[in-house]
This record gives C-alpha cells, sequence and structure tokens, in this order.
C-alpha cells in the first residue's frame, strides 16, 4: 500500500510567501483559474507546463484542485532543471480567493 504525505495547503502558501523570490503556480487551466484562485498564483496549466517561461531560480510552490496535476508538473518541472514542490489542492485552501 502506498501512502501520500499529507501536506497542508495553507501552511505551503504561507511557506511560498516567506520564501524569496517563490512563486505560486497554479497549474489548472485558465477557466478553472478565472473562476477562482490563490492571490498572488501565476497559472501555468498542465497542459502547457513545457512552455513555462519562469526563471529557473525560482523556487515553485504547484498546486492544483486535488494536487495529481500538481504532483505531475512538479515531476516535469524537475526534469526541466526547477526547484519544485507540490502543495497539494485547492480544494482544501481555507483563505480568499480571487478570480
Amino acid at each position: 500500500m502506498f501512502f501520500f504525505n499529507r501536506i497542508n495547503i495553507n501552511e505551503a502558501v504561507k511557506d511560498c510567501g516567506n520564501t524569496p523570490g517563490a512563486v505560486l503556480l497554479d497549474v489548472r487551466e485558465a477557466d478553472e483559474f478565472r473562476s477562482g484562485h490563490i492571490p498572488g498564483a501565476v497559472n501555468v496549466p498542465l497542459s502547457v507546463i513545457h512552455s513555462i517561461s519562469i526563471p529557473k531560480d525560482k523556487p515553485l510552490f504547484v498546486y492544483c484542485l486535488r494536487g495529481t496535476r500538481s504532483m505531475r508538473a512538479v515531476a516535469a518541472l524537475k526534469r526541466m532543471g526547477y526547484t519544485a514542490k507540490s502543495i497539494g489542492g485547492i480544494a482544501a485552501y481555507k483563505g480568499q480567493l480571487e478570480g
């Protein structure tokens, strides 16, 4: 049986804000992003993650709806030379949303 470490997206968003140069990355599709996203997030959908234009020296905190796409995005980003961490899904986020 495989167990995932439980990540608290609310704490991870705070960690992102306290990490110099960090980028909060939402990998949901554009329509999902427009319907509500975490303030300050940048949208680069998983479907076009290979076209990301964020400098590679920026640490990335990556989220999606429930955490599956963010894990896939992090795997791709790491292969591309980024420092990236999946912080789970916006479905568990307790703060205010923009959009």
